[in-house]
């Protein structure tokens, strides 16, 4: 690391003094790093998306090279701006996995596979509104609102109740999925 450092260095060095040949040779070195620097954090599925970071990261090292601070190494500066543009790729092509609050129960009681009795077990573990609200809406087949207004709740903190509950129990008898 530390003879690419210092050939890193260097050549930025000259390049910040106007050396275009040595730009040049700067950006062929770093298009080389970078793709082995990508290529190991991302996943095969998003290989295709090295280039596209590489050219982002390259782009930003060159509007911002007036800001390097030639004391510091330029490696720490260039991986700082290479773990953003990776960041904001992950956050911009990430799918976040959600689950319709109509599903969270199928997730939890499997048909058929529990009794009565075992679905008043798993209800008792939670408070009493709340496993309440659960069996009106998920077991009985009542609306949220109806469910709501019986419990003289509005419908979205009746949701909140149900989903928390559901989640509840997802964690407790199902494992947490996350």
């Amino acid at each position: 690391m530390d003879s690419l450092e210092t050939r890193l260095r260097a050549l930025v060095l000259l390049s910040l003094e106007g050396d275009k040949p040595a730009y040049r040779e700067l950006l062929g070195e770093l298009t080389h790093y970078l793709r082995i620097y990508f290529g190991r954090r991302l996943a095969p599925t998003h290989a295709a998306n090295v280039e596209d970071l590489i050219q982002e990261t390259l782009l930003a090292v060159h509007t911002r090279r007036l800001t390097y601070d030639v004391a510091r190494p330029f490696t720490a500066w260039l991986h700082a701006i290479a773990h953003y543009k990776l960041v904001d790729h992950l956050r911009r092509h990430s799918i976040r996995p959600t689950v319709p609050l109509d599903d969270e129960m199928a997730g939890i009681v499997p048909s058929g596979d529990l009794s009565a009795h075992d679905l008043d077990r798993m209800l008792g573990t939670l408070p009493e509104r709340t496993s309440t609200l659960i069996r009106k809406v998920k077991v009985e087949g009542a609306s949220v609102a109806e469910a709501a207004s019986a419990h003289n709740m509005s419908e979205g903190a009746a949701k909140l109740a149900i989903h928390r509950g559901l989640k509840a129990l997802m964690a407790r008898f199902a494992g947490d999925r996350r």
